[in-house]
């Protein structure tokens, strides 16, 4: 008598349609949380961003336009999002810093700040 070994082709399929199903779960999942991720990296340059404004408010008594701010985003934010600052004379002055979602980012959507702090969209803040 011949013992067989190894493993029948309904058992490799049934173990395949599986981590199929495991998959097809965790992907879209995974992919949510690297968004949000890179999201959280653009909001804290945006937050570095408004901390500046302020700053040269304080010492200039004008907003700063991105020319003269000169900040340059970090190359896990720049390869996810582009960002310009809206600058409004007033009375009273105040700025509108918006990023601009990229690559594959982009279905995510866009994010802002206003000098007054109003963020928007309010969900994803």
């Amino acid at each position: 008598m011949r013992k067989w070994r190894g493993f029948t082709l309904t058992e490799l399929m049934i173990a395949l349609v599986i981590i199929a199903i495991l998959a097809a779960i965790a992907v879209p999942s995974y992919r949510e949380s690297v968004k949000r991720g890179n999201r959280r990296a653009a909001q804290s340059a945006m937050m570095d961003i408004v901390n500046l404004e302020h700053q040269y408010f304080a010492a200039n008594r004008a907003y700063a336009s991105k020319a003269v701010l000169g900040y340059a985003l970090a190359p896990e934010v720049s390869s996810n999002y582009t960002f310009d600052i809206a600058l409004d004379a007033g009375p009273p002055p105040g700025f509108s810093i918006t990023f601009t979602a990229t690559g594959g980012q982009a279905s995510d959507g866009n994010i802002s700040i206003n000098s007054n702090g109003v963020k928007t969209p309010a969900d994803k803040w």
